[in-house]
């Protein structure tokens, strides 16, 4: 996803396009960053806070956070049509996705955590080639290619020398799954409701469904120090509210597929993360695993000037289609 890939240019409206696709490729940016940030927040509140505990507090501290947002922005209500679709992403991704994860890295650390969520985009890539017809362009199997075998290098790397749970895989399995479904129900929803209203209802969605957690999040929170609350506050800020905002305005503006692609990015950035912060040192394999995963993103990313604009023009009818299919359907 380069920044001049997004939407198709001209005499006209070529500057204008311009500013458009460079923010657009620092919202994701900033997305990326983010959430590698979050697998290694996650792996540290962990200790003190249960799966559902953490999901929770988590939750909570972004609806406050994108609700004061919301207000001084007077974002309002989206259209009725939008709600069956924001429901259903915020129980999945802010609800089992943040509960699955955290349960997961529970029993594994955070690098391997994050390469095993990296196998989102491939379900994301498929999900939206078939349900919202983005097609399979060659260049992003190629390039998934290249970055999944590098999550299988820094995985098997990670695990060499301990005990890899399968368990703890396994949960991050399904929150892979239950992003990507996530990703591809938002697109065609964020053609209905900005980005701000979306990741704010979603999750105000997901954190009504984590209600259940509420006395063992009371409870940990009286034992938990400063350190582990502060975690839980960062979650709530950075990785949730912002990142899942800038997420959205991403993936407004462009096909769900690439954008699943750049998040092969956040495997890497986690590894260094955890070495610097958590002190889980990672192996010669797992840095020349996140140099694939790296690599895969770049290729996706270098394909030609004709192909992203033939692919940016047919976005909206994409989108529009998506929507038509769901009322239909639902």
């Amino acid at each position: 996803m380069r920044p001049d890939s997004l939407q198709p240019g001209g005499p006209d409206g070529g500057s204008a396009v311009s500013r458009s696709s460079r923010l657009t490729f620092f919202a994701a940016s900033v997305t990326v960053v983010l959430w590698a940030s979050a697998f290694v927040a996650i792996r540290s509140a962990g200790r003190y806070f249960s799966p559902g505990s953490l999901a929770l507090g988590r939750l909570l501290v972004g609806v406050v956070v994108l609700g004061l947002i919301s207000l001084g922005r007077r974002e309002g209500w989206p259209r009725r049509d939008a709600w069956p679709g924001i429901a259903v992403f915020g129980v999945l991704w802010f609800g089992v996705y943040m509960v699955t994860l955290n349960w997961g890295e529970r029993e594994i650390d955070a690098g391997t955590a994050a390469m095993i969520v990296s196998t989102a985009p491939v379900m994301i890539a498929l999900l939206s080639g078939w349900l919202l017809k983005e097609g399979f362009p060659a260049r992003l199997f190629i390039g998934m290619a290249v970055s999944f075998t590098g999550a299988v290098v820094v995985a098997i790397s990670s695990s060499a020398g301990g005990r890899a749970s399968l368990f703890g895989a396994l949960l991050c399995l399904l929150a892979a799954a239950s992003s990507a479904m996530s990703a591809v129900i938002q697109k065609p929803v964020l053609g209905r409701a900005s980005a701000l209203q979306v990741t704010t209802l979603g999750c105000a969605v997901g954190a009504l469904a984590c209600l259940p957690f509420t006395g063992l999040l009371v409870s940990e929170l009286a034992k938990a120090p400063g350190s582990a609350d502060l975690s839980v506050i960062y979650l709530g800020v950075f990785p949730t509210a912002v990142a899942f905002t800038t997420w959205a305005y991403a993936l407004a503006r462009t096909a769900a597929g690439a954008m699943g692609a750049t998040v092969y990015a956040v495997p890497a950035l986690t590894v260094l993360m955890s070495w610097a912060i958590l002190g889980e040192i990672p192996r010669w394999g797992a840095l020349a695993g996140g140099a694939l995963c790296l690599a895969g993103v770049a290729i996706f990313r270098l394909r030609g000037r004709q192909p992203d604009r033939d692919v940016s023009a047919e976005h909206d009818k994409t989108v529009a289609a998506a929507g038509r299919g769901i009322e239909e359907g639902g």
